[in-house]
């Protein structure tokens, strides 16, 4: 294939943006920690949660969130998927990203139905797990998937570092829009 619009091919080197399947591997780590005790699949997250907490709900008043929840889909939170962010443009922190802040594209991520009802794709919910294990392991999140899932199963050409390091963006294929065109900044 073709990793560029200027015709670059596709090798063994190039690196792609992985999008939602990445959400396993996130997972992987996130079960790394359960097994050293820093978290309880079937705890309260926001009795780990430090730097922001899951908002009470009027959908499911008194409600309470597991990580078993999060990483399965059923803990009733919303926002489905993020649109991304242009290479050039701002990015939003995680904060921002859950209270649906500028310049966040999306609606704050929040309860919507009593968690473990109904089965309920939510990206939203993953982002709350990065928090959750950001908060636990007090390290930066690519630097904790590197360490606990990445490294150890040899994934040596996959990053969880967003904008990429300069290092590797010589590797990268270009993002395209669903049509097949090229998105200029990346």
């Amino acid at each position: 294939g073709i990793a560029t619009p200027d015709n670059k091919p596709v090798t063994a080197e190039t690196i792609f943006q992985a999008g939602s399947i990445s959400k396993p591997v996130a997972a992987m780590a996130a079960l790394r920690l359960v097994q050293e005790g820093k978290l309880s699949l079937d705890a309260d997250v926001n009795t780990k949660l430090t730097s922001w907490k899951i908002p009470a709900s009027d959908a499911a008043p008194g409600a309470v969130v597991t990580l078993r929840e999060l990483m399965t889909h059923t803990a009733g939170m919303t926002v489905h998927g993020f649109p991304g962010y242009a290479a050039t443009g701002p990015v939003p922190t995680l904060v921002q990203v859950r209270n649906g802040e500028k310049p966040t594209k999306t609606a704050p991520i929040r309860i919507e139905t009593p968690p473990g009802t109904k089965w309920n794709y939510s990206g939203g919910g993953i982002t709350i797990m990065q928090q959750l294990m950001i908060d636990v392991a007090h390290e930066p999140f690519p630097k904790l998937l590197h360490d606990t899932a990445l490294a150890p199963i040899g994934m040596t050409h996959s990053t969880y570092d967003q904008p990429l390091p300069d290092a590797i963006k010589p590797n990268a294929a270009a993002p395209y829009e669903v049509h097949g065109v090229a998105i200029p900044e990346g």
